[in-house]
């Protein structure tokens, strides 16, 4: 599994869609819906590497359990209700690493999430797909311990695709998570490298391609 996420949200549709799509990217996810909970769990068990915060829960709020989980070194995105700048501000000022206002982008939280444990030195981008196992830190791809190797842009895209597995990735997405939005290149240099990709690692029907959105990489 990947990085260990707390989520402590007493939203029951959120927690579980959030808790989904983290599972989808292989996170490992625990969410309580009650701030005392989560506080008397944290007791026994506290290797967590990045916890989602909702700052109005019952029990103990979000603004209490900061101070706890700065204390057990939890770097902490506190999750605000929209048009509340002063929570905000005060989880902030308490330690939180970032906020990020409901509703929130899916894809929008993540990337706050990888910068968060990326920055804190926790990030884990190991993947998944099928007998498919990618390591991004080491640059290494592996087909039953067996390792392949691609060119830099086809084993970037592809850790794109598997990172996001399940979900439509634009072109542009792509170009902006392996060269930043300062690019300014072809945009078709996207299409070769999936074509490549599907010729050589038999991901013909897996990598779909979304009439005018971008490629999704499907595991059924």
């Amino acid at each position: 599994m990947g990085n260990r996420i707390v989520m402590i949200e007493d939203d029951a549709a959120i927690a579980q869609a959030v808790q989904l799509n983290l599972e989808c990217a292989e996170y490992e996810v625990t969410v309580f819906d009650n701030g005392q909970t989560a506080w008397d769990a944290l007791r026994d068990n506290h290797d967590y590497d990045l916890a989602l915060l909702d700052m109005m829960l019952p029990g103990i709020d979000g603004f209490a359990l900061l101070p706890k989980l700065r204390e057990y070194g939890i770097p902490v995105i506190c999750l605000t209700a929209m048009g509340d700048p002063g929570h905000e501000v005060q989880g902030l000022r308490g330690g939180a690493e970032d906020y990020i206002a409901k509703p929130f982008d899916m894809l929008a939280l993540m990337v706050r999430m990888e910068k968060v444990l990326s920055r804190r030195g926790k990030l884990h981008e190991i993947y998944h797909f099928r007998d498919l196992t990618l390591d991004k830190g080491n640059r290494r791809l592996t087909r039953k311990g067996e390792e392949i190797c691609l060119p830099p842009l086809e084993f970037d895209v592809l850790a794109v695709l598997m990172k996001n597995k399940n979900r439509t990735v634009s072109r542009e997405r792509i170009l902006n998570e392996i060269w930043g939005q300062d690019y300014f290149g072809d945009i078709r240099t996207v299409d070769v490298r999936v074509a490549n990709l599907r010729k050589k690692l038999n991901l013909s029907e897996a990598i779909r391609t979304i009439s005018k959105a971008g490629y999704r990489l499907e595991e059924r």
